[in-house]
């Protein structure tokens, strides 16, 4: 007999109970999903997966332990409690592990007003194909696209169910749609490749196959002929595709793991300006279609809009049970977890004040300098927040896109650079991170 999630999970509290278990939480994941790829106008690949995956954790006292398997039959259950009761009992004692207490927990939730499902028929796999079709096809058309590396289209959906012994039982369903499509330009040493893709929660949502196809064909066009840039002092604009990358530094910065490990460069700077005074950093779990949006976290706590940094101040750190009870603080109700591992603390969606000038106005104010599309590599240190990374774009002469440039790296320090930058207002408002292009002046260039 098929077992609903919110079953299983029940099941799971019970039997680690019956094996000795002082207190338990249990989180089951059942999804489905069907995903195609395409190249040369035919299929080359599909698939299909369903399932369920569990993950149960035992605490005796102060110590705990975690277990995890796909099989949900009542011997399994039975076996991974056991298991997990052993292996408690050998494992080190930990202060700050536990439960929430029940006052700590959510009561109230409203999992309609997030839409987190869509209503709608679940597209065939046909349906998938003519969609990665019809994006390889318009990529094709762009003059000076050689050919499309991959293009594909996928739905998937998952259940999500959370319980404890400290009485908390829920669970909410997610669906998700997407097109992307990698197209190529050129030849031989010359080729160059760029993408474009979309993801959305519902499928009436979602930008279309042929823009999809097209804007990458375009992207990869517009590359060819790329050069390494000058090296020197310059300023760089980071375009609005990669410019979250510059605030997930920050968070991963402010995260209560690393703040109570001591190895962060924002550690001493609680309550001190980390951005412009006129910019905030807004995270809000609630906001409807958007994939980061959940009504609690995973420890059964309620998750609430919050300003990360406000008028430029940090006022926080971001915080799960664990690291709020290292650091002697409330969690945020941001732990995020997956079967085989404790919680953590994550961010949810965020947004970066906009600016009032549009990407082609800091153009102009920056002169000449660099566009930044596209990154690779990554060279930061967590301590001190010197930042190194391999980077391709636009070079700029008086504010004017003149060529493509490639293979340089662009240098600096994050608490610097951070304070420094200049939005644009050409954010993307149904991202989960919603960022605009930003500027940052006087940045280190290495290229020629």
């Amino acid at each position: 007999m098929t077992r609903t999630p919110e079953e299983i999970s029940q099941h799971l509290l019970d039997v680690a109970r019956k094996a000795g278990a002082d207190a338990a939480d249990a989180i089951v994941l059942d999804g489905s999903s069907v995903s195609v790829e395409v190249r040369g106008g035919a299929l080359e690949h599909a698939e299909r997966s369903e399932g369920t995956d569990l993950g149960l954790r035992v605490f005796l006292g102060k110590r705990s332990a975690i277990v995890s398997s796909s099989d949900s039959r009542p011997e399994t259950l039975r076996a991974m409690a056991e298991r997990a009761v052993a292996m408690a009992k050998e494992a080190p004692e930990d202060p700050f592990s536990g439960l929430a207490d029940p006052d700590q927990l959510v009561t109230d939730w409203n999992t309609e007003s997030l839409e987190l499902t869509d209503p709608a028929p679940a597209p065939s796999a046909e349906a998938l194909m003519q969609d990665a079709l019809r994006a390889e096809a318009a990529a094709l058309a762009v003059t000076g696209v050689t050919q499309v590396s991959d293009a594909a289209a996928s739905y998937g959906t998952h259940h999500v169910h959370l319980a404890a012994t400290n009485g908390f039982t829920g669970g909410y369903e997610r669906s998700s749609r997407s097109i992307s499509c990698v197209a190529i330009s050129g030849e031989g040493t010359g080729m160059e490749r760029d993408y474009d893709g979309d993801s959305r929660t519902f499928q009436s949502d979602l930008r279309s196959a042929d823009e999809i196809g097209r804007t990458a064909g375009e992207r990869a066009v517009q590359l060819v002929g790329a050069r390494k840039p000058e090296t020197g002092r310059f300023p760089v604009l980071f375009d609005e595709r990669i410019s979250s990358s510059l605030i997930g530094h920050l968070l991963a910065a402010s995260n209560g793991a690393a703040i109570a490990r001591g190895a962060s460069w924002l550690k001493d700077c609680l309550g001190q300006d980390v951005l412009p005074a006129h910019l905030s950093l807004i995270e809000d779990p609630h906001r409807p279609r958007i994939s980061g949006s959940r009504p609690f976290d995973a420890e059964g706590l309620p998750t609430r809009r919050r300003a990360i940094v406000e008028n430029g101040i940090l006022t926080g750190w971001t915080l799960d049970l664990s690291s709020g009870r290292k650091l002697d603080m409330a969690s945020t109700g941001n732990a995020t977890r997956g079967v085989s591992g404790p919680p953590s603390p994550s961010n949810w969606n965020l947004s970066l004040t906009q600016g009032d000038q549009s990407r082609a106005d800091l153009l102009r104010e920056m002169g000449t300098g660099l566009l930044v599309t596209s990154m690779i590599g990554s060279t930061i240190n967590p301590n001190t927040g010197d930042y190194s990374r391999g980077a391709s774009g636009f070079w700029v002469e008086n504010g004017e896109i003149t060529h493509p440039v490639n293979e340089c790296t662009i240098a600096g320090n994050l608490r610097d650079m951070l304070r420094r930058i200049i939005p644009a207002n050409d954010a993307r408002p149904y991202l989960s991170r919603v960022v605009p292009s930003l500027l940052i002046e006087g940045m280190t260039l290495a290229g020629n």
